[in-house]
């Protein structure tokens, strides 16, 4: 019988990743040819994670269970089409929608990450220990400081956190940041400055069981008001942000001194590789 109270592990890996021109979930980024899901794996299951979850497409699913079952032989992993729940549609329904589908492999608190993403071991062994003890009105974010999350090279967008204490009061989708010739951080919607040590949501979150039920009820009402469009996205921080709101989930903030990798073009991986084996070596 499955341990109601175990952690999971959701990877969110059903993304396009139009800008980089294919299976950005398994480009190589290791020394040994890791793709950045496999750390995240890796890191998990170190910091006492007991049960993985990949959220896939279905065209991607063969190529992601061979690469995962050659390198995690003895790890059990379940896989969830994103594709296969809700309405047909080219584009993902978002990543508040990725979640809901793994709901019914998901028995307890549990993980959320992206699979192209390099989050750290140190934020899975601060992380890991506080969630799988999560009560229902409580979630956490992964903070990480601004100036460690920059490419070398051109704009990203981020969560931008407002922080009291260790407790999130507020997060903005900030788009066009960057580090600019004169060595300041500055963003351009919404525009102005912003300082090294902000902190920034990369999308690691820990929940307890009881959001499932809040992201269906959520994602009926989101195709209700915008199921027409084919660009809406039902997006996690929003519903985490209406929970907020409502006075029904309060969100701790954990840092962590990490440096964030990450790739958006094939340009990037050579960097991403170069960082990847200072950062693991």
């Amino acid at each position: 019988m499955t341990d109601p109270s175990s952690l999971s592990l959701v990877v969110m890996a059903a993304g396009l990743g139009s800008r980089f021109g294919g299976t950005k979930q398994l480009a190589e980024v290791g020394p040994d040819g890791e793709a950045f899901l496999d750390f995240s794996i890796i890191d998990a299951v170190a910091a006492g994670v007991e049960r993985v979850v990949l959220i896939v497409r279905t065209d991607i699913e063969d190529d992601v269970r061979r690469h995962v079952a050659r390198r995690h032989a003895d790890l059990d992993v379940t896989y969830v089409r994103q594709d296969e729940h809700g309405p047909a549609r080219e584009k993902p329904w978002g990543t508040g929608h990725a979640v809901l589908t793994a709901a019914p492999a998901v028995p307890g608190p549990f993980l959320v990450c992206n699979a192209d993403d390099y989050y750290g071991r140190s934020t899975y062994a601060a992380i890991a220990p506080l969630a799988a003890v999560l009560p229902d009105d409580r979630a956490l974010l992964a903070g990480f400081r601004m100036d460690r999350t920059l490419p070398a090279v051109g704009e990203v967008s981020r969560g931008v956190c407002q922080v009291e204490g260790d407790r999130l009061t507020s997060l903005v989708e900030t788009h066009g940041i960057g580090r600019r010739a004169d060595g300041t951080i500055t963003a351009t919607d919404p525009a102005g400055p912003l300082a090294d040590d902000t902190v920034s949501s990369m999308n690691f979150w820990a929940f307890p069981h009881r959001l499932f039920a809040d992201l269906e009820r959520g994602f009926a009402a989101f195709l209700t008001d915008h199921g027409h469009e084919p660009k809406a996205e039902y997006l996690l921080p929003s519903v985490v942000h209406e929970l907020m709101a409502a006075g029904e989930m309060t969100v701790g903030v954990v840092p962590t001194d990490e440096a964030w990798v990450g790739v958006t073009n094939p340009d990037d991986l050579e960097i991403a590789r170069r960082q990847i084996a200072r950062i693991r070596a």
